[in-house]
């Protein structure tokens, strides 16, 4: 019995760390999305396209940003090797509604914000990149 009772101590103290870092993932997605009114969304996902934590709009399907995330990443790296540009710092997309930058964070995860078309994107890098670094610490 004594050591039925520490294995699911042990497993309450896992659940409860994995709920904390949940928590602090989700205020770093928000503070990255009210660190500028031209941020509209961000999500973080793991390399293989899961998401770990989102705050996304209503509507936006995060099974969809994940996968899509991932394998830009994936292949902006590839193409960032294969045509000797070095490892890449971000993945950009421009459309007519707004831009899509992903970067990663840490190794094991992508980050991925959704920006307002007339968003000022040197402040928006500087936040992303803050972000990145505090979520990667959290990995």
């Amino acid at each position: 019995m004594a050591n039925a009772t520490r294995s699911q101590i042990h497993t309450n103290h896992q659940y409860r760390e994995s709920d904390m870092r949940t928590d602090s993932f989700q205020q770093i997605l928000e503070d990255l999305n009210s660190s500028s009114a031209d941020v509209e969304a961000s999500a973080l996902i793991s390399n293989d396209g899961l998401m770990i934590a989102s705050a996304l709009p209503t509507g936006v399907d995060e099974d969809r940003v994940g996968a899509m995330s991932a394998a830009l990443l994936s292949l902006g790296d590839r193409a960032g090797r294969e045509l000797a540009r070095g490892s890449i710092d971000r993945i950009m997309i421009q459309g007519e509604k707004g831009y899509v930058i992903m970067t990663s964070s840490g190794d094991e995860a992508v980050l991925t914000i959704m920006a307002k078309p007339n968003a000022k994107l040197g402040l928006i890098f500087l936040d992303i990149k803050r972000a990145s670094e505090a979520l990667a610490k959290l990995i």
